[in-house]
């Protein structure tokens, strides 16, 4: 689980001050993980033992279902319309993956949203994808700065509605 409290941004410009799209719109920052019970019994920071994706490599990181079709075409088309590289991928599925989706609060075999996850926060859903958009070339990031008007039930309604039903829709793969 993660504490989220309003107020965060999405990223500060070399003044510090947050662009002015940012400064309307409500932002949740994860402030502290609670950690898990290991097998042990000891909790684990997954915040802590995750850093290292971090550390040589800032960039986000891109959470998608490896076996989903739509995921896997989303994946080609964030990565062809993302000419400086920004975002890293990985598979929900895979170790890191699950490791990734406990750092962001979420149960390491939930396979349900795309999540994009930051050094210092994570996103899902509807958030993702916008954010997703703005790290990629344009009109992405212009488009994302009108969805983001667009109420989040709405936006996240939409997306579960996709998300629920696209292995009949788009099939899967193998792996």
């Amino acid at each position: 689980m993660a504490l989220i409290v309003p107020g965060g941004c999405a990223r500060l410009l070399p003044s510090s001050q947050p662009p002015a799209h940012a400064r309307s719109r409500r932002r949740f920052t994860t402030l502290a993980t609670v950690s898990s019970p290991s097998r042990g019994g000891e909790a684990v920071d997954w915040v802590k033992t995750t850093s290292g994706f971090f550390e040589q490599d800032s960039r986000p990181i891109m959470l998608f279902d490896g076996v989903c079709n739509l995921c896997n075409g989303g994946v080609k088309f964030v990565r062809d319309n993302d000419r400086q590289r920004r975002i890293r991928f990985e598979a929900l599925q895979s170790e890191a993956g699950k490791n990734l989706l406990r750092r962001s609060g979420r149960a390491p075999d939930d396979i349900s949203s795309v999540v994009l996850v930051e050094k210092d926060r994570s996103y899902i859903k509807s958030d993702a994808v916008l954010k997703i958009m703005e790290y990629i070339n344009l009109p992405f990031p212009q488009l994302a700065f009108f969805l983001q008007f667009v109420p989040l039930l709405i936006r996240d309604f939409a997306y579960d509605n996709v998300a629920n039903n696209r292995y009949t829709i788009f099939g899967r793969s193998e792996t």
